[in-house]
Formats: structure tokens, sequence, C-alpha cells
């Protein structure tokens, strides 16, 4: 898949502001942030490994080029929400046991939980007090929606895990928990950069709901990729989500369900111990013939028109539009695949 132009030139913009600020940290988080960004390798060496694309500060610079503000404007907001999604990820990563990302060992892998957990609040920390290096009323407004992003987040992660004790999760809180732990994030960092740039409530309100209802496609999409993604795309087995027993969207939708593949995919998730390649094997073949795939994707597909729809509402330059319009075409409903 073509990386669109418009996240490698951000990534050119972005990526020396986002290493400048992290060096504002003491020496002792260094090697724990340098390397989950993929900078540096667990000896301090500089390694040319795969940094991710930078979505989210990609949008940020977007949204204030789309109301006619400088990409420079847009700087503090793209390396804070980059800061706070990375804080996320470092946790996630400790809360469900992932020992890899991007093809490598985790951070909390490659070093230690303690040393994962304290550079994942620094990062959180630290993206505040980029925001507020400058008081202006545009900093403090976007500072605030952060926290208010963020507060939304976390209590999306936290039903997450709530969910691991629940036999069943319906479709409908399946749906609230990813529109707040993944659609929150995305919807601040598509319109923090018109905040900062002055632009009008209705623009910021309508590029924040581009952004949320692009949450909500992508985690749909990743759902599914979680269950039968290609390990060359995802980075890890498929069927990890079914391994894990996650109460993903496709798994959610069969649960909650009157059937017997619901019957049959609980007594499976209520086993004890590791399930086998086998029982693996089996719940997915449960969920995709109960629909829980198809439906995911139509799901996914949904969110995606509603998307565009606020794009084509928002009142923002052609130019961008177009930019915009072309990351949204990273999400392939037909052929899923991780696009950022």
């Amino acid at each position: 898949m073509e990386t669109p132009q418009a996240l490698n030139r951000v990534m050119k913009l972005i990526e020396p502001e986002l290493i400048n600020s992290v060096k504002k940290l003491s020496d002792d988080l260094l090697p724990v942030i340098e390397y989950h960004f993929g900078w540096k390798t667990t000896k301090g060496f500089e390694t040319p490994k795969d940094a991710g694309k930078r979505l989210r500060p990609a949008l940020a610079v977007l949204s204030s080029e789309a109301v006619g503000g400088g990409s420079e404007t847009a700087i503090p907001g793209a390396v804070a929400v980059e800061m706070i999604h990375n804080f996320s990820l470092i946790h996630d990563d400790i809360i469900d046991g992932d020992k890899e990302r991007r093809h490598r060992p985790s951070a909390w892998t490659a070093f230690t939980v303690e040393d994962a957990l304290i550079a994942g609040d620094a990062l959180h920390t630290l993206a505040f007090q980029v925001l507020l290096e400058e008081d202006t009323p545009e900093r403090v407004q976007a500072a605030r929606r952060l926290v208010d992003a963020t507060m939304t987040m976390i209590s999306g992660q936290a039903s997450d895990m709530t969910f691991d004790d629940l036999p069943t999760v319906s479709f409908e809180e399946c749906l609230k928990m990813e529109a707040a732990k993944t659609g929150a994030l995305l919807g601040y960092a598509s319109s923090v950069g018109a905040v900062l740039s002055g632009a009008n409530e209705d623009t910021c309100s309508s590029l924040e709901v581009f952004g949320y209802e692009l949450g909500l496609a992508y985690q749909a999409v990743d759902d599914v990729l979680g269950i039968w993604g290609d390990p060359k795309v995802t980075g890890k087995p498929v069927g990890n989500d079914l391994r894990e027993r996650k109460k993903s969207m496709p798994v959610s939708i069969v649960l909650s369900a009157n059937s017997s593949e619901a019957e049959k995919l609980s007594e499976i998730f209520s086993i004890t111990g590791e399930l086998s390649e086998e029982e693996v094997s089996y719940a997915s073949s449960l969920i995709e013939n109960a629909g829980g795939r198809e439906a995911t994707l139509e799901e996914a597909d949904k969110h995606l028109k509603r998307a565009t729809e606020f794009l084509n509402n928002a009142d923002i330059r052609k130019e961008t539009f177009y930019e915009l319009e072309e990351i949204l075409s990273l999400i392939h409903i037909s052929e899923p695949t991780r696009p950022y």
C-alpha cells in the first residue's frame, strides 16, 4: 500500500520536533522512549526500523492547513497527540501482555514493566507541557480538549479490561468502548490544528466528528485483522485476539446473538488455560460462519461513509480536502489491512 504524500510530508516536519521534545526528559527515561518510538535499539544505536506513519500528527497538521492556518501552528498539537497515543500504546502492551509491537519486542519486554510504565507516564505529562509552553487562548483550549479526549480514551480502556471478566458483551457495549478507546483521540487529532489556528467551532466540530468516525472505521477493520489478519501485516499470529479472548466487535456480535454458534463460542471462551490452535481455528470459523466478520466490515463501511459525509460538509480548503480524502482511502473494507 502506497503511503499518501501528506503522511510523508508531515512526518518530515513532525519527527524532528517530536525527537527534540522527547529530549527534554531525563536521561533515565530516554532509552525506553527512544526505543519505543523506533529511533534506537535497546543498546542506544540508531535504527532504520519503521517508526510508524504518524497518522495522528498528520491529521493535526492537515486540520490546521484545512482552515488556512500554517503547518507550524499545528506542531504543538501534533506532537502532543502523538505522545498521548504512544503513552497509551506502551501501557496497553503491558495490560494485554503483548510482547511485540511493530515486529520487534515491545517496550516492557525489551526493558522491564517498571521502565515501560514510567516511560508512558512521562509521555502523558510531557504532552500537556508541550501544549502549554505558551498560554495563548488557542493553546489552553487545545489542552482542555486533550484532557477530555484522553480521559475518554482511558475510560474506553477500562471498559475493555472489564469485558475480560464478562461472559458476553453486546454489540452496543463494544461499539461504545471502541468509540471511547479509539474514536476520541482520532477526533482530537483531526481538529486540534484547526483549534490552534482559531477556526470557528462549527468547522472544528465537523473535523472532530470526521476523525471520530474514521477511528471507528479503523477499529472495526483492526478487529477483523485481530482474528484473520496476515501476521506479516499485524506482527501477531493469526487469531491472536481469540487467544487473548478479546470481546472485539466480531466476537461481541456473535456472543450477543441467540444462536448455536454463540453457545459454542461461549464454551470455547470459558476453557481454562491457553486455547489450542484447533480451538482458535474453530472459534474463528464459528464467528465467520455466524456472520461476525461480515457484520463488522459492514460497520466499518458505515463509519467510513459517515466520515466522508462530515468531511464533505466541512468548510475547508479544497487542497486539504483531497489530502484527507486520500487518507480515508487507506481503509480497505473488501481486503482489510492495517493502514497505519
